[in-house]
């Protein structure tokens, strides 16, 4: 046992064992079996979440959001088909699986059902635990609460003292792990690593001791602790010197918490028993209970120590509902000293014993309970009046400059309480409680009273002002009170009695407000004979408060009364004489103030009063302070006289004067004032009149008002769900808004990326209002612009009429009468006559815009009249005012927009005025003929039919003129095309048949890339263009070099070993390629072309630019060359030199003619010959051979390659950085490995993109175009045949000694006679790989120290033959020995030689068995076949026969023209049966290798053909699955339950714990984090992982860089959920984890991290690496 499980085991063992028998009055093991033999029913969880675990919320059945399931109750619940939603836990939660008061339906899971068995206790042990329990809990209480730090209680004392202490450092939220580890390393002399653990264990427990020593060393530790943290903060640590005994007792009490929740999770009994003993009262008159003395000393205790009595009380007090309520009883009486105790805390809320206000308050019986017997309403509001008392000012009112941030905050948090309390309105009054909530109501508006007109602000004046007033904390308060208010209200709307008696109330809070007072008396007004008296104000020049709560507050209440008819009984309660101008007179300030700052009146004023009027009409704050002011309005407006109320609107907007005389102004900017204000003043008459979607305004229901809500937003352009619901008050719950997006929206699935987006139906936008009141002002001139464009695309006018509103209630009806006053007529009238007028500077369109809209409503308003009732009932006479008034003087408002028409400068208001004028037609039919079928006849005449017939002939004749036009010019085409046809027929009747046919056969013929018949290479010449300078090149050897951009990474793609990695110090790699392709190099490239002077000094001009960017390694690695491409943003770290490929034409009787001469046995002794030769350094190949051949091989050799002009320095650059990157190593360009690893990123390409093209199911080469397939572009292929040039090129720069070296060795794995010791079995290789570099390493035999050769075109075709017969057979073989051992066809008695003879000749026979066995081999091989045709076609460009490009071609078909354009015939067995006498000595020898041996022992792994093709793991469907599993992973390094990051690796499966210190390692003796470690090996250091619990993708590409990805998952609504931030359910979208895959295959993770961390502006570097 460690030291630390042995303390465990003697504090067990001495200490609580002892305890335990005296409990159970017995052996405890047999007095625990006694209990289990009864049982009753216990249906709560009592599950404590942790911070970050997942908890569930059901939307159907949950009593109301706080109700939340653990992982492992939900998963077994009902709820888990219902709309759910997840979200992480912030700590110190609670599952309310079992309670019932929490859900309306399903409340227990299958675990906690009535019928699960928990355990009783008898008497005897029941009267045991008490006393027990009393002493225990004393016990503990005294010690966590005990505050000496040198002595302990009397009864307590040691019998010797030992001269023992400890220095015991205290966690605190102002100094960070930085901070404490470097304190601690300068104080106690620890090293980093120690003192890193010691601050971790501070974090999570709450103290540490740092140091046991005597007093006097202690002392001097705890100085220099305070002194060196001082000097980092202006706070010190917290550090205390303990006495080893107090340190001992204290640890002990911390034991005895986990031991009590142990014993009362045996027995509900117990459980009992430890409740009762918490809550009973002291036998000391002046204590509290021992669980109140916990609570109030909670502030003063270290984390460690709080979370003991969080947890004790979660697993007891909160476990039994009648110890629940004494409880919730104690902690409301001890309410208002916890919050003061939290305010001055420096802790999270989250481990506060306030945080379990939240478990008690949301429980429906307890809070009415509560606030009847301790009006709990009261208790905390009067704690937020106590709190917030200092920000009093001498008015009563509150000022929050220079407030403390942090306090203010924790105060804040009390207001969740009240809205806890609130949750659930009663659906039975009693007497008492609603005595208590008047009361507490009573208490809340005085809050508000204290808010009502706080912090004024005055117009500035000549000097801009100089400190930007504190606004925020106000508008902080106004956000948590928003949700109150709405609570109050919907209670009082429960009781018509409270409802009438809460009005009451409020509007008494109202009078009593002296908030901005009157400076002067009353004042008459006059205007078109209308009277008006009122004291004057101007906003400009008094002080004006946004804050009116109480005001607002009187508003929400008032419409409550007319929702729910109470308004009936409002005169029983409220003076009827009372004066509805003072309702309207304080928000109409408000509105005016927003108008000026619209205005631009209030700049000096600075950005703090722009930002209160932003947030005034913001979505977070509006419903309780725009929305209701805009309501109280309307009140006004109804009981008002409409001409005084629009007066009234005049006179504050200060435009009194401006309509009631003429305008006299010269002063520009004045002007531009009264403009705007004007608007604005219109714009506030609109929606007065207009904005009816409020229950209790007019009869809509709330559904009504989100649909609305939506449809506007809607109109503004697509959205998807999470901007819809960011657009609507926080109170419009998802669950309504589900119900009602169907209704008004069509939903468009997302694709591969992007999110699914919501379309308005067509049918829903007559009901768009260009004057929606929610708009902003940039929505609504978006809106205006989306509308009129569909419009205009229908082919309608851009007229954006006003929609016909619901009517008013009875209370509101008279509002409409706005509209037909006569102060309004004569407004319209002088709006319009400024425009007539054409004074350019007295008027705007939006004045014109909004003066038609009001028109429009007034005439809507008489036309639903009209048609609901008959003339003479009808006294709303909109029309005939606006014909009649100023029509002596052609001025009325009709006669004013019949002239408004010919205006040039309204001529986008054309089609409005159009209507307008239609509308006024339309009401004067319906006036004169007063017949309902009339005015239905009428009505139902579209606006869009009413469109002058001549406007629709001319576009009818131009349309026919367009047709006309087009089918002429297609007659004169097809008869100039007949005309060619007959005037060169002679071209088309003189060309033979048979010609034809036989140039098809020829052409069919060439189409071979290996071989004697090879094919010739098309002569094309190719001319590119350079993307920096722009100037045409032709690709030749002479001419400048030019270059493609590329990136060389490691790759594990194709791995058949995930998890292996290749040590450098392995004799056969990187020569020799293992078949498991373990890691490999990839090169891949945009194709974007460059001269290779030009990239030069781009890439300096990167390098220097780079460098000066903050966090540019975290970009690109400059030390590793790596940098964009300057077109497309692609991340490149090299560049491939362009190669021209020159034509080639065979000599096919030469050929033919060395072909019978040069079989392959022939071929194998001159290369023997040649290969002893070289190595002998003696004679030279021609007089190895025979004499009768020296003639013959003549022909073998040609002039040096046209290449050797060639810039040798880009061939090094992309040489080295291939072999750098692939070995990992420095940059070495003499190594010998050099050309190796060039041929394998040439081989490793190939096999990846053939990969890919298999997996895809598409044909090897694409129809018509030879150089483009499924996903890459010409420009990436052309990078591909690049590739396959340099690596071709690459012997020509390397030293011909090691080249000819490299192939003997490489030729050793076929030829065992010319094979070393190190020479792997063919079971060790992988064929392709040595395939390439056999094949591009062959031309060095020719070449001597002195003769500059290389093989002419006729022995480079025997050769390439030769050389791909070789590797086949091998690598047939290899797959032969595999179906040896596996195959239960073949006896395991006979030899291996003769089993794969069976195999390899049983093509031949008729045997059935043998049959099936040769067609595995033969899908085994085709890989590597399509793998070889692809680096041929590249080589020697040849076209490829039309066979494998074609798609309807047979797998046969495709089989056969495969072996024909590699020159094999068409059965591959038939190689065996040609060169049998070659091949059949040489099995023998490939198979009797030693690790043939072991490979059929199962000694070691063996590769099956053809391999395998990795895939991301196979993730589940549902979300919730994920985060199950999640919530059972066990960290392997930790057994504590702190929270983890689990994480998933989407290469192999693995689920790591990420971004914690427990899981750190070293990697290249740097320390890094679990998901760093396993890239390394499992993906080469590159990884993608899924964060589970965050639900967000992570992409790592190396030690330092790395960027998120949305995840694969999405919602119902096409949308991802990083950290689910929204929560709805969550399934996988195959497509775009399809997308990730390919992201994976393609190699394109590195680029992606680049252009993601390009976009993103990198301000604080994320330290991936402890990832």
């Amino acid at each position: 046992l460690t030291p630390l499980h042995q303390q465990f085991y003697v504090v067990q063992s001495r200490l609580l064992q002892p305890l335990e028998c005296f409990l159970f009055g017995e052996d405890p093991q047999a007095g625990l079996e006694k209990l289990q033999q009864g049982s009753a029913s216990s249906q709560l969880c009592g599950r404590v979440f942790k911070e970050g675990e997942t908890v569930y919320s059901c939307r159907d059945c949950a009593i109301d959001p706080t109700c939340v399931l653990c992982m492992d109750c939900f998963q077994d619940s009902v709820h888990k088909g219902h709309r759910y939603k997840m979200h992480a836990s912030s700590g110190g939660g609670f599952c309310d699986c079992g309670d019932l008061e929490a859900w309306k339906t399903g409340p227990c899971c299958s675990k906690h059902d009535p019928g699960a068995p928990t355990f009783l206790c008898f008497l005897a042990d029941v009267l045991r635990a008490q006393k027990l329990f009393q002493v225990l809990l004393r016990y503990a209480t005294d010690l966590l609460v005990w505050e000496e730090s040198y002595e302990l209680a009397a009864e307590l004392q040691p019998r010797v003292k030992e001269d023992t202490y400890y220095c015991v450092l205290y966690n605190d939220e102002h100094h960070s792990y930085d901070h404490v580890i470097y304190t601690l390393q300068r104080s106690v002399q620890c090293d980093h690593s120690e003192a890193h653990t010691h601050t971790a264990l501070i974090d999570k427990e709450g103290r540490r001791a740092v140091k046991r020593g005597k007093l006097r060393s202690c002392q001097q530790a705890k100085d220099l602790i305070r002194s060196h943290s001082e000097h980092i903060s202006l706070q010190p640590l917290r550090v205390e010197i303990l006495h080893s005994a107090v340190m001992a007792h204290q640890s002990f009490a911390m034991r005895l918490g986990t031991w009590f929740q142990q014993i009362i999770g045996y027995s509900v009994g117990f459980r009992q028993v430890f409740c009762q003993v918490a809550l009973e009262p002291s036998s000391e008159g002046d204590q509290p209970s021992l669980i109140s003395r916990l609570m109030l000393h909670d502030s003063r205790l270290y984390k460690g120590a709080r979370k003991f009595i969080h947890e004790l009380i979660f697993c007891s007090l909160l476990m039994e509902t009648e110890y629940k309520r004494r409880f919730a009883i104690e902690f409301t009486k001890h309410y208002k000293q916890l919050q003061k105790d939290y305010t001055l805390d420096d802790h999270e809320r989250s481990i506060s014993i306030t945080a379990l206000s939240v478990q008690i308050f949301t429980v429906p019986t307890l809070a009415r309970q509560l606030i009847e017997e301790g009006n709990v309403i009261k208790v905390i509001v009067d704690t937020v009046m106590e709190l917030l008392s200092e920000h009093l000012d001498a008015n009563h009112r509150f000022h929050f400059q220079g407030y403390n941030s942090d306090k203010f905050f924790r105060i804040q948090v009390i207001f969740h309480d009240l809205r806890y309390i609130l949750i659930s309105k009663p659906s039975l009054w009693t007497e008492e409680l609603r005595t208590q909530f008047l009361e507490g109501f009573r208490v809340f508006l005085g809050l508000l009273h204290c808010m009502q007109g706080m912090e004024e602000v005055k117009r500035q004046f000549g000097q801009h002002i100089e400190v930007e007033p504190e606004w925020e904390a106000g508008f902080s308060i106004q956000r948590q009170l928003r949700h109150i208010l709405v609570m109050f209200q919907d209670w009082c709307s429960s009781d018509e009695t409270v409802l009438l008696l809460s009005f009451r109330e409020c509007h008494r809070a109202l009078m009593r407000c002296n908030n901005q007072p009157f400076q002067s008396e009353a004042t008459d007004y006059y205007m078109c004979k209308h009277i008006l008296h009122v004291s004057p104000y101007k906003v400009s020049q008094e002080p004006v408060s946004i804050h009116l709560p109480i005001s607002r507050a009187l508003a929400g209440l008032y419409v409550q009364l007319c929702y729910t008819g109470a308004v009936r009984r409002l005169h029983e309660f409220m003076d009827p004489s009372c004066d509805f101008t003072w309702f309207a007179e304080h928000p109409l300030r408000c509105v005016v103030l927003a108008a000026q700052v619209s205005a631009e009146m209030w700049r000096r004023n600075g950005l703090s009063l722009v930002s209160q009027v932003y947030y005034y009409h913001d979505v977070k704050c509006r419903d309780e302070m725009y929305d209701k002011d805009v309501i109280m309005l309307q009140i006004a407006a109804s009981k008002m006289d409409p001409n005084h109320f629009i007066m009234l609107i005049l006179q504050r907007f200060e435009l009194f004067d401006v309509f009631n005389g003429s305008l006299a102004s010269k002063d520009q900017e004045l002007l531009k004032q009264w403009n705007r204000l004007t608007e604005e003043m219109l714009y506030l008459l609109i929606i007065i009149v207009g904005e009816r979607y409020v229950p209790g305004i007019s009869h809509v229901t709330k559904e009504d008002v989100t649909m609305r809500e939506v449809i506007h937003l809607l109109c503004i352009q697509p959205m998807a769900h999470s901007s819809l619901v960011k657009g609507l008050p926080e109170n419009s719950h998802e669950t309504g808004l589900e119900t009602v997006i169907p209704k008004v929206a069509t939903f468009k699935k997302p694709g591969v990326s992007g999110h699914g987006l919501y379309e308005v139906k067509k049918e829903c936008l007559p009901e768009f209002n260009p004057f929606f009141f929610h708009y902003s002002k940039s929505q609504h001139s978006k809106a205006e612009d989306a509308q009129k464009k569909r419009r205009t695309q229908e082919g309608s006018d851009k007229a954006l009429r006003p929609p016909v509103p619901p009517p008013f209630c009875p209370a509101f009806s008279s509002i409409v009468h706005l509209l037909c006053c006569d102060i309004l007529i004569h407004i319209l009238r002088r709006v319009l006559q400024r425009a007539v007028e054409d004074r350019a500077t007295y008027w705007t369109e939006a004045m014109i815009q909004r003066s038609l809209h009001l028109i429009g409503q007034g005439l809507l308003e008489e036309k639903a009249q009209l048609g609901a009732s008959t003339v003479e009932q009808v006294t709303f006479d909109f029309s005939l005012k606006a014909r009649t008034i100023g029509s002596e003087h052609s001025k009325s408002v009709f006669h004013l927009l019949s002239k408004m028409t010919a205006l040039p400068s309204l001529e986008a208001q054309k089609d409005m005025i159009k209507w307008t004028l239609q509308m006024f037609e339309m009401v004067k039919c319906l006036r004169e003929k007063s017949s309902p079928a009339a005015s239905m006849s009428v009505e139902q005449t579209k606006p869009e039919e009413i469109v002058p017939d001549k406007d629709k002939a001319e576009r009818k004749r131009k349309a026919e003129a367009a047709k006309l036009h087009r089918q002429k010019i297609m007659a004169q085409m097809s008869a100039m095309q007949k005309n060619f046809i007959e005037s060169h027929k002679m071209l088309y009747d003189n060309m033979p048949e048979s010609s034809q046919g036989d140039c098809a056969m020829e052409l069919g013929e060439l189409c071979v890339a290996v071989g004697p018949q090879r094919g010739s290479t098309p002569a094309e010449r190719e001319v590119l263009t350079c993307i920096l300078c722009q100037e045409e090149q032709e690709v030749q050897a002479r001419s400048p070099a030019m270059v493609l951009t590329a990136c060389v990474q490691r790759s594990t793609v194709l791995t058949q070993c995930r998890g292996k990695t290749l040590a450098n110090n392995e004799t056969m790699y990187p020569l020799f390629m293992p078949p498991d392709l373990a890691v490999g190099t990839h090169t891949g490239s945009c194709g974007h072309v460059m001269h290779a002077t030009c990239w030069q000094k781009y890439f300096e001009a990167v390098q220097n630019t780079t460098r000066n960017r903050l966090h540019a390694e975290l970009i690109i690695d400059l030390e590793n060359g790596e940098y964009m491409c300057p077109l497309c943003k692609s991340l490149c770290n090299t560049v491939v030199p362009l190669i021209p490929l020159e034509p080639l034409t065979l000599n096919y009787e030469n050929a033919e003619l060395v072909g019978q001469l040069l079989t392959l046995p022939r071929w194998i002794q001159i290369l023997s010959a040649r290969i002893k030769g070289l190595n002998k350094r003696a004679v030279s190949l021609t007089h190895t051979q025979p004499s009768a051949l020296n003639g013959l091989f003549k022909c073998f050799y040609s002039a040096r390659h046209t290449l050797t002009s060639f810039p040798s320095e880009m061939l090094v650059v992309c040489a080295t950085t291939v072999h750098r990157v692939g070995l990992q190593t420095g940059p070495n360009e003499l190594c010998p490995a050099v050309p190796v690893m060039s041929w394998n990123t040439c081989a490793f390409t190939i096999q990846a993109i053939e990969n890919l093209l298999q997996e895809e199911d598409k044909t090897l080469f694409e129809e018509g175009l030879c150089w483009t397939y499924f996903h890459l572009s010409p420009r990436r292929l052309a990078g591909l045949k690049a590739v396959v040039q340099f690596s071709a090129t690459q012997r020509l720069k390397s030293s011909q000694a090691v080249i000819q070296k490299h192939f003997t060795d490489m030729l050793g794995a076929l030829l065992p006679t010319m094979s070393s010791e190190s020479t792997p079995s063919i079971l060790e290789v992988d064929f392709f790989h040595l395939l390439v570099g056999l094949v591009l390493a062959i031309p060095a035999l020719y070449q001597e120290e002195a003769v500059d050769l290389q093989p002419s075109a006729v022995s480079s075709a025997y050769n390439h033959l030769y050389i791909l017969h070789l590797v086949t057979m091998a690598h047939v073989v290899q797959w032969a020995i595999f179906l040896t051992f596996f195959c239960s066809c073949l006896s395991s008695q006979r030899s291996i030689v003769f089993d794969c003879e069976t195999v390899l000749l049983s093509r031949l026979r008729s045997d059935v068995s043998g049959s099936s066995v040769a067609d595995r081999v033969r899908r085994g091989v085709t890989p590597f076949l399509r793998c070889a045709a692809l680096f041929f076609n590249c080589l020697t460009g040849v076209p490829p026969p039309e066979e494998l490009s074609s798609t309807t071609v047979t797998s046969q078909g495709q089989m056969e023209a495969l072996c024909s354009y590699l020159a094999l015939p068409c059965d591959v067995f038939q190689l065996f049966q040609e060169h049998r006498g070659t091949v059949f000595p040489l099995l023998q020898r490939w198979c009797g290798h030693p690790a043939v041996t072991k490979a059929l022992k199962g000694e070691m792994q063996t590769i099956s053909y053809p391999r395998k093709r990795n895939r991301l793991i196979e993730l589940p469907e549902d979300y919730s699955a994920l985060l199950n599993q999640a919530s059972h992973f066990q960290c392997p390094n930790s057994t504590d339950d702190e929270r983890k990051h689990p994480t998933l690796c989407l290469f192999c499966g693995t689920i790591l714990c990420s971004q914690s210190t427990c899981c750190h390692s070293q990697l290249d003796g740097e320390e890094v984090g679990a998901c760093t470690a396993h890239a390394a090996t499992c993906g080469a250091g590159v990884g993608m992982f899924l964060r589970i619990r965050e639900c967000e993708m992570v992409l790592m590409a190396s030690k330092t860089r790395g960027s998120t990805y949305p995840a694969p998952y999405l919602d119902d609504y096409g949308e991802t959920d990083p950290q689910l931030g929204r929560g709805n359910p969550l399934h996988l979208c195959p497509e775009r984890y399809r997308k990730l895959h390919q992201l994976w295959q393609q190699h394109c993770i590195l680029e992606e991290i680049a252009r993601s961390l390009e976009v993103v502006n990198v301000m604080f570097a994320f330290e991936w690496q402890m990832l």
